[in-house]
C-alpha cells in the first residue's frame, strides 16, 4: 500500500493533507508556511518524504470558466520545482471549490490543509472510480500537467 500527499498551494502557506497506506481516508496536517522561499520550500520537500509520499497530488487553481490565471501559472512553476526535487509522480488536480468546502466543513486543522483534504479525497475517489474497485488503487498514466475532466468538486 502506498500514501498520498495533496498539496494545496500559496505563496504565503501551503496546505497539505495525506492519505492513509490504504488510500482510503485523508487527513488534514500542519501547513508548511511560506513555501515560495528556498527554506519553505525545503521544509515541504522534507514533510513530503516524512509523509512517506508515493504520489503528490497539487491543487491547481482554475478559474470558474476553467482557464488559467495567474495564481494557475504560479502553481505549475511550482510543480516544476517539485518535480525537479522529488522522485515520485507529481499530479494536478483541478482545486476548484475545494477552499470553499473546507470553509464550510470547519474543524481546528487550518483552512488550507483542509482544503488539501477536500483536494485528496476527491482525487482519491477519482482514481477508485477510474479502477473501477472501491479498494486500493494506483496512479493511472496520462498528462500530469492537465486536471482530470470529471473532477469538479462543486458543492
Amino acid at each position: 500500500m502506498s500514501r498520498v500527499v495533496a498539496l494545496d498551494y500559496g505563496s504565503a502557506r501551503c496546505g497539505v493533507a495525506v492519505s492513509d497506506p490504504t488510500r482510503t481516508l485523508a487527513t488534514p496536517v500542519e501547513p508548511v508556511l511560506q513555501p515560495a522561499t528556498r527554506r519553505g520550500f525545503g521544509r515541504l520537500v522534507a514533510r513530503i518524504g516524512e509523509l512517506g509520499a508515493d504520489v503528490v497530488v497539487v491543487g491547481l487553481p482554475l478559474s470558474l470558466s476553467g482557464h488559467d490565471s495567474e495564481q494557475t501559472r504560479e502553481t505549475r512553476a511550482f510543480v516544476q520545482r517539485l518535480r525537479d526535487r522529488l522522485n515520485v509522480p507529481i499530479e494536478v488536480y483541478d482545486e476548484r471549490f475545494t477552499t470553499k468546502l473546507a470553509h464550510r466543513s470547519g474543524g481546528a486543522t487550518a483552512e488550507d490543509s483542509r482544503a488539501a483534504a477536500v483536494l485528496l479525497e476527491g482525487w482519491l475517489a477519482r482514481e477508485r472510480s477510474a479502477a473501477g474497485t472501491p479498494g486500493p488503487i494506483r496512479p493511472q498514466a496520462g498528462n500530469p500537467d492537465e486536471p482530470h475532466p470529471n473532477n469538479s468538486a462543486e458543492p
